[in-house]
């Protein structure tokens, strides 16, 4: 299946053949298109290095703050206060309650996209941190609300429950904080694996979007009661520039970047291609594309502005390096959202975000790469390729259950061998072709000496890491992509 229109912002499909290697159904795209001479393509532009540095100057930053949180709590107790009935439960809860908040804000820097961050971490490991360090704002300010309560009922010489039952009817913006505290356990609940897999992409996007809500209302309650802040106007101060700048970081990289680039360069789908059952390439065409700076192996969050679609954005690789005015996506059909992207409209406008990702040529640590991909995990695979430096030693494992099921099957093949590298096609079972030790040593001796880049399902990646590792692979040079939320 090919449907492919004119793009809205180029001569007709005007040197569509200097795109390299061609696209297959790009010919679709010419027929009936009047070919004009125009000047050839032009790649876009490369991104810099990953920075190091930055990223250990903002882990020193963190752990600063971290201890600015413990000093605020310290210094706002008194020997006396400490000594009196459930003080050092009210200490204790107030410690849990900065900590934790603190810790919120941390997460939300995580998820923020700087760029420069993301370039050099790469948003699969920062989404792994995240998860980990979520668990503990939970238990924090849970200690919070449990110690808080049992230090006021020490005081005061009341049952547990009566207290509770008083600071949720006498204490400013307590019970938003307990609507803040459900909707963060919620998120919580709702990102463990088991529980992820049973729910949709959009639901856990749509539940995970009230984390800014919990957050605003976490706010309000720290500034209405904290001890720190209440007749503490400098250290208040200091507190609402550090919510200003998270959210005001979170604001510009993930709404008014993306928003910018979009207007920019104004990308419309010029044509919807299967390039395997249930597998589809989506190209865009837009104005200034030479000017998004993007390596192989990244990816953007797409945002498809057709009805029913345009309120969420979703993770897809390019499979191609973008030729102005290209760009290509690959898709496929397994969820709700990808399986509409077969049914697109032609001059459907789109909205991007990134690009993302360090699965990039700036990983590898050595002048010899392993690409492996399996199914549409040859997406970034095929892009890296592309991009990867022409000097570097190339093998390339793709495996599919059938010939039909390999993606790019010609162009890779084109790529690798004009590069001089190797290509192994695995058709058939996992049983046949299982990758393990032996058979992945067979297919490339040398692998100990390699970068290994892994491309593809979350099981898929997690046994073909735990063989490269067997096989001696140092951690530094394995390389991930999971397709995964």
């Amino acid at each position: 299946m090919v449907r492919y229109s004119q793009p809205a912002h180029s001569e007709p499909f005007a040197n569509v053949q200097g795109l390299s290697p061609s696209w297959p159904g790009v010919s679709a795209m010419m027929d009936g298109a009047e070919m004009q001479s125009t000047p050839p393509t032009v790649p876009a532009r490369r991104p810099p290095r990953p920075n190091h540095r930055a990223v250990d100057a903002a882990a020193v930053a963190v752990g600063l703050g971290m201890g600015a949180c413990v000093a605020l709590a310290v210094t706002a107790e008194t020997s006396s206060a400490l000594s009196a009935p459930g003080g050092w439960a009210t200490f204790g809860g107030r410690l849990a309650g900065l900590t934790g908040t603190y810790l919120l804000l941390i997460m939300l820097l995580l998820i923020a996209r700087i760029p420069v961050i993301e370039r050099t971490v790469g948003q699969d490991r920062l989404l792994r941190w995240h998860r980990r360090l979520g668990q503990w704002p939970i238990y924090l300010l849970t200690a919070h609300a449990l110690l808080i309560t049992l230090g006021y009922a020490e005081q005061a010489k009341t049952g547990v429950w009566h207290e509770f039952t008083i600071l949720v009817g006498s204490y400013a913006d307590v019970l938003m904080a307990i609507v803040a505290y459900g909707l963060l356990v919620t998120a919580a609940v709702t990102s463990i694996r088991a529980a992820r897999r049973r729910i949709r992409y959009e639901t856990w996007w749509a539940i995970h979007l009230y984390v800014y809500l919990a957050l605003a209302l976490a706010f309000s309650h720290q500034l209405a009661n904290g001890a720190s802040f209440v007749g503490h106007p400098l250290t208040r101060a200091m507190w609402v520039a550090l919510w200003v700048a998270t959210a005001g970081t979170v604001v510009i990289f993930r709404v008014v970047l993306p928003l910018a680039r979009s207007a920019w360069h104004d990308l419309r789908v010029v044509g919807v291609h299967e390039e395997a059952p249930g597998v589809m390439s989506i190209v865009c065409s837009g104005r200034n594309v030479e000017g998004l700076v993007v390596a192989g192996g990244q990816f953007f969050q797409w945002r498809f502005l057709a009805r029913g679609m345009w309120w969420q954005a979703h993770p897809y690789s390019l499979s191609a390096m973008p030729k102005s005015p290209y760009l290509r996506v690959t898709v496929k059909a397994a969820g709700d959202h990808s399986r509409r992207l077969t049914r697109l409209p032609i001059g459907t406008r789109v909205a991007i975000e990134g690009p993302y990702g360090a699965f990039t040529r700036h990983a590898r640590n050595t002048n010899k790469v392993l690409l492996l991909g399996v199914g549409v995990g040859i997406t970034p695979i095929r892009a890296l390729l592309e991009d990867m430096d022409p000097w570097v030693d190339v093998t390339v494992v793709t495996r599919a259950s059938s010939v039909e099921d390999l993606i790019f099957r010609d162009e890779i093949r084109s790529l690798v061998t004009n590069r001089g590298g190797q290509l192994h096609e695995l058709v058939g079972s996992r049983r046949a072709h299982p990758l393990d030790q032996r058979h992945l040593r067979r297919l490339v001796p040398d692998v100990a000496q390699r970068d290994v880049y892994v491309c593809g399902p979350a099981d898929f990646g997690d046994a073909l890491v735990a063989t490269c590792r067997r096989l001696g692979v140092p951690d530094d040079r394995i390389h991930r992509e999971q397709f995964a939320f």
